[in-house]
């Protein structure tokens, strides 16, 4: 399998709005054939719950296509909400892209 590598790296406030921009951004670039996708979220300060259902449904419409869904460089909020919520369950997170490419990327070569 061809494996294609998309990074998308968010800022600001993930929130109800960026979440639906993110939505559509996830669903071009795996119709675009990437497969697997590495959300860096370094410049995000702040998610709400809208911006964790946005997460949440990145993964579903990645998942749908047989792709795979990374997050790296998250801050303590971030940390702490996947903490609360479960997330740090459900969503595969890294340090930083470096450790994402030496995890990840190396073992697909």
């Amino acid at each position: 399998m061809n494996m294609s590598v998309t990074i998308l790296e968010l800022s600001g406030i993930l929130d109800g709005i960026r979440g639906n921009e993110l939505r559509r951004e996830v669903s071009n670039v795996v119709d675009t054939g990437t497969n697997i996708l590495l959300l860096d979220l370094k410049n995000v300060k702040f998610i709400d719950s809208s911006g964790l259902g946005a997460l949440v449904s990145a993964m579903q419409i990645v998942r749908k296509n047989d792709g795979q869904l990374f997050i790296c460089s998250i801050n303590e909020q971030v940390k702490m909400l996947f903490q609360l919520t479960k997330m740090d369950r459900i969503f595969q997170t890294f340090a930083d892209q470096e450790e994402f490419n030496r995890q990840v990327l190396a073992k697909q070569n």
